[in-house]
């Protein structure tokens, strides 16, 4: 699964803007419109839970890598406004149901003691795979000379054929706990769904705002900032499975401390930066702290109850997905006038994580889920 995801999706999106305006005519309101569309799904990733009561998660999982990788293997055969809306659609809810079962599953059949390491790799692999469908791409149309259609249908045919191949060659795979087949909010998962709506606004920072300082003020052409995609994915492949260790061996509250002190500095950074290598350092600086989320994860299977991991999962994701309209949104207003308040904004964001990150306990199997540092040195209430 970790494979199939950027395999069907790292595709698309590098070549959507180029499709989008080439082949189907798109102009600004349009790619607004498309992006729109495409975090729909983010917002209703909480719906993948009702579907558990006819299917299983494995199963769900699979029907979510068909719907990204038809969606994708299609996307260059209609070249329309509307055709494409609707491929972009589809191949979204796959993204985004496969995301939210991946991280459900993954943190039902790996134990906290494996967890981080494990999901460190995941990354690990994940980023491999992007440099590698990176590469496809420039090979088929640099090299072979080969038309949008036939790189979109490549690389969603090989996700079908993962796909295919998960559901023949593996078994079964059974929960430790049976998941409760309903959404979950409970209070004591505050914590979590605060890192987590914080988490998603600094997402929609780097991706919206971090890309277009490197192209507005510092002139980075489209290949240059490819090439530093490329740069972010190989470092993830490298470091991905270091954080996952350093979780494990320093604890959650620990990384994340580390991530939040790292990311006001680097938000401040670039509100104050006047060099565009300076900046593109930032940006991978940046990119690195995403595989630190791992601690967040791992935080929260470790004070779950473990049948509610399934119907948190979603919740988390349309959570994480707030952000993604109101950010873009009213940071670009802000923007017009302003553009480094956008990142000093951010720096704010990241000092409310941060506080957030020191009410992590230091064992959150054993203490209470939430860790009380103002209030260092008073008895903790009985259990």
């Amino acid at each position: 699964m970790a494979v199939a995801l950027p395999l069907g999706y790292a595709t698309w999106n590098a070549l959507l803007n180029n499709f989008a305006i080439e082949m189907a005519a798109f102009d600004g309101s349009d790619i607004g419109l498309l992006q729109s569309i495409r975090e729909i799904p983010g917002f209703l990733a909480f719906t993948a839970v009702f579907l558990l009561a006819v299917v299983s998660e494995q199963r769900l999982a699979l029907i979510a890598i068909a719907l990204l990788g038809g969606a994708v293997a299609v996307t260059g055969l209609f070249a329309t406004t509307t055709g494409l809306l609707i491929t972009t659609f589809i191949m979204s809810v796959g993204f985004h149901y496969l995301e939210t079962l991946k991280q459900s599953l993954s943190l039902q059949w790996l134990s906290k003691d494996e967890a981080p390491a494990v999901l460190g790799k995941l990354i690990s692999v994940a980023a491999l795979t992007s440099l590698l469908s990176y590469a496809v791409v420039w090979l088929l149309l640099e090299v072979l000379h080969a038309s949008y259609t036939v790189v979109y249908a490549t690389s969603g045919l090989a996700c079908l054929s993962l796909m295919l191949f998960m559901t023949f060659a593996f078994p079964r795979f059974e929960a430790p706990s049976p998941q409760r087949k309903q959404l979950i909010l409970r209070r004591r998962y505050g914590l979590y769904y605060a890192l987590t709506f914080l988490a998603g606004a600094r997402r929609q920072i780097f991706l919206v705002f971090a890309s277009f300082l490197l192209v507005q003020r510092f002139g980075y052409s489209a290949s240059a900032i490819a090439a530093l995609y490329l740069i972010n994915h190989g470092v993830s492949w490298i470091v991905a499975p270091m954080i996952g260790r350093w979780v494990g061996r320093f604890g959650e509250r620990r990384i994340l401390t580390v991530e939040y002190i790292g990311l006001i500095a680097v938000f401040l950074g670039y509100a104050i930066v006047d060099s565009g290598a300076v900046a593109a350092t930032l940006f991978v600086i940046d990119h690195i702290f995403f595989a630190m989320a791992i601690a967040q994860k791992t935080y929260f299977q470790k004070i779950a109850d473990p049948g509610d991991i399934a119907g948190t999962a979603g919740v988390n994701f349309t959570i994480n997905h707030i952000a993604a309209v109101v950010i873009p949104a009213s940071f670009g207003v802000i923007w017009l006038t302003a553009p480094e308040w956008v990142f000093i904004l951010g720096a704010i964001m990241a000092s409310a994580s941060l506080l957030l990150a020191l009410c992590v306990p230091d064992d959150p199997t054993q203490q209470r889920p939430i860790r009380l540092w103002w209030r260092r040195g008073l008895p903790a209430p009985a259990a």
